[in-house]
């Protein structure tokens, strides 16, 4: 390996960022003594078997960390978003983990993970531009 490292800004492929991201995990585990994450999916399927939605998470170092939780907005306001909740937190405790760690922004779904038992733990105005991204966490 030369002293010389080429940078350029290049289409995201899933192998390539995929480089990135094992590498550093494996930076991580060699400092977290050996743990990696421990990916959570939660699907949300109709009848048909097609995905409405879901949960993406992962339990590393003591938290579930929820990356991502949707539903088509034809399902909102239904309670499916708090039984996927449900479903995870229930997941982490299963897998001896007691804390729930997210984020999510002021145009997004603050007032229902609250109601769900999560507590502002920061708030960072500006992100985006006129509105607030949120970090919230859990004690399960």
């Amino acid at each position: 390996m030369t002293n010389e490292l080429s940078l350029a800004i290049e289409a995201p492929s899933n192998a390539d960022m995929g480089k990135v991201v094992h590498q550093l995990q494996a930076y991580n585990a060699s400092k977290a003594g050996g743990e990696v994450p421990d990916y959570l999916f939660i699907a949300a399927r109709d009848a048909a078997g097609e995905i409405r939605g879901g949960l993406i998470g992962g339990i590393y170092l003591g938290w579930l960390t929820i990356t991502v939780l949707s539903l088509d907005e034809s399902l909102r306001g239904r309670g499916h978003g708090a039984r996927l909740l449900k479903l995870a937190e229930d997941e982490a405790v299963r897998r001896g983990c007691p804390r729930v760690f997210l984020e999510t922004l002021s145009f997004q779904s603050l007032a229902f993970y609250e109601k769900q038992g999560y507590r502002v733990h920061s708030r960072l105005d500006g992100f985006p531009p006129g509105g607030s991204r949120y970090a919230l966490t859990k004690m399960l």
